[in-house]
């Protein structure tokens, strides 16, 4: 499934090099549905910060409370033919032995702007070339000759930017990208193509949902086209990248009946149409069937009428009638009708939470989200965050990365007393969450939380909080090993109560109550944390200072002997 290029190679001139210029043919790369691929999961050391659960396998990692099919139909059965066409290989796709390479440009077609090391490794020629075709337009393709690499020709595709409101219309361009590449592969009498990420960080473009379109495009198009493609390799240059493409793949290409069994809960919402594109319900030709045609009526006798009347009976006709049902081309559900009730549904379910509401919770009311629509909404914020510069809400040292706990799990630091609520931009401040907690969330890790002095200022209520977890999405809460709570008030504490009743039981149930600060040292240590100054002097006020000296100059903390 995975192959490394330094691992995998064979050198121009037949001798072993470092200096890259080394030639990969396809039969040196294992195939996605091969056993032995599998077991090759091995990655790399160039970046030992990922391991294999960083990104957690979704065939290995049940949610809970989910099932495998539950009886539904899988919208990507497992297909060999198909899956023996698909590689994954780690390095770039311009050292591949393959019929074309895929290179990610911009619309001039410029060196600068295309993927790096292409035109190095192919030489003046292509530059030249690529300056004679005008240009490409986004979502299109155009193909030269590959020059100096062991490819034979290289396709140039414009892929699209990103933004969160443009969501739709990017996915569809990008799979247009992928769909346009393969068509001027067949065009062209060529079988075998190397494609890499044609998003790139420079358009804004989120990594995983990417990958979503990027795999299921190239499914779509291999289900009508797998007669006269040889082989589509996925390449990859980076570890976050190859990750990606080993948890998505299995998805879109499962192997056995296990995976595809596991695909159907774990696969979007959305998977897109027979092209792989998005689709749009509003957009769409809601028309009923052509009804049956029904035997005709025995005729009846002439009757001599008018020449005015003639056209009337003739539309009233039994004949006529038997094809154009007043049923034919009405729309199956007016869009406007179907969110008018949604809201109503939403309206409804509300109602319920009206007691919440009259506690001071919040607004605790709305139906549960599913696993698609969570990932949809953590993608379009994370996007968002991505894209904003958020570093006002940095400055206000509300939530920050700490070291690691006592296991060695990371931790995030949140401070209740510098959550100013009468000035701060709750939509920013939720999508700077989105933004710190994306790196440590995918694997085990704990929160801290600093309630000293907090009860002074306002803190936000349990809708917010219901939505800022449904935001974080499942994820955050299955890795969430524990929120240690320093200097806890009896308000706090009813509160953590109300969350378990009304937000979420299991989350909330991790949280850890620390009256002192000897107490918070015995989970995460002290030289792990950033601890603010007024920490110190609260903890020392509250507790008379017992178990604890602080140093006022140094702020070196021991223990009173």
């Amino acid at each position: 499934m995975y192959w490394s290029g330094a691992t995998a190679t064979t050198v121009r001139g037949g001798s072993p090099t470092d200096s890259g210029d080394s030639v990969v043919t396809l039969d040196q790369v294992p195939r996605w549905s091969d056993a032995e691929s599998r077991l090759s999961l091995g990655y790399d050391n160039d970046d030992p910060s990922f391991s294999n659960s960083y990104f957690p396998d979704p065939l290995t990692s049940p949610t809970d409370g989910e099932g495998s099919g539950n009886g539904m139909v899988s919208r990507f059965p497992v297909d060999p033919e198909i899956n023996s066409k698909i590689y994954l290989w780690r390095g770039n796709p311009w050292n591949l032995e393959v019929d074309a390479v895929v290179n990610s440009t911009n619309e001039n077609m410029d060196e600068a702007h295309s993927s790096p090391g292409l035109h190095a490794a192919a030489g003046p020629g292509l530059a030249e070339e690529c300056a004679t075709l005008g240009g490409c337009r986004t979502g299109m393709a155009k193909v030269t000759n590959a020059y100096d690499l062991p490819a034979r020709r290289v396709i140039h595709t414009v892929g699209p930017k990103y933004a969160v409101k443009y969501h739709t219309a990017a996915e569809n361009a990008l799979s247009h990208c992928y769909r346009s590449c393969l068509e001027l592969l067949i065009e062209n009498g060529l079988q075998s193509i190397g494609m890499g990420c044609i998003y790139t960080e420079a358009k804004n473009y989120p990594r995983e949902p990417a990958a979503h379109v990027a795999i299921r495009t190239v499914r779509r198009f291999l289900e009508k086209q797998k007669d006269k493609i040889k082989a589509v390799v996925f390449c990859t240059t980076t570890t976050t990248d190859t990750e990606i493409y080993k948890r998505l793949l299995p998805l879109y290409f499962p192997r056995d009946k296990h995976e595809e069994e596991v695909a159907i809960s774990k696969l979007p919402a959305d998977v897109g149409d027979e092209n792989g594109e998005t689709i749009i319900d509003e957009r769409k030709i809601r028309i009923k069937p052509l009804p049956k045609k029904t035997a005709p009526k025995p005729p009846q006798d002439e009757v001599d009428l008018p020449v005015s009347d003639v056209g009337l009976v003739q539309r009233n006709s039994s004949y006529l009638d038997s094809y154009l049902d007043p049923a034919f081309m009405s729309l199956i559900k007016d869009p406007d009708q179907r969110r008018k009730e949604q809201w109503e549904k939403t309206a409804q379910a509300q109602s319920g939470w009206n007691c919440a509401k009259m506690l001071g919770f919040g607004d605790l009311g709305g139906p549960p989200l599913s696993i698609a629509e969570e990932y949809s909404l953590h993608s379009r914020y994370l996007a968002k965050a991505n894209s904003l510069n958020l570093s006002e809400i940095a400055e206000m040292k509300i939530v920050y990365r700490g070291g690691v706990d006592s296991e060695g799990r990371p931790v995030m630091v949140v401070v209740g007393a510098h959550f100013l609520l009468r000035c701060l931009d709750l939509e920013r401040f939720v999508l700077y969450v989105v933004k710190e907690f994306e790196p440590i969330i995918q694997k085990p890790y704990t929160i801290v939380y600093f309630h000293s002095a907090a009860s002074l200022q306002l803190q936000p209520d349990l809708g917010w909080m219901r939505r800022l977890q449904q935001i974080l999405g499942r994820k955050h809460q299955r890795n969430l090993h524990a929120i240690h709570v320093l200097h806890p008030t009896f308000h706090l504490k009813a509160t953590i109560f109300a969350l378990q009743l009304f937000v979420d039981s299991v989350t909330w149930k991790k949280v850890v109550y620390a009256d002192r600060l000897v107490q918070l040292f015995r989970h995460v240590p002290r030289e792990q944390l950033t601890i603010p100054d007024f920490v110190f002097q609260h903890d020392l006020e509250v507790n008379g200072g017992k178990g604890l000296i602080v140093d006022p100059r140094t702020k070196y903390v021991y223990h009173r002997p």
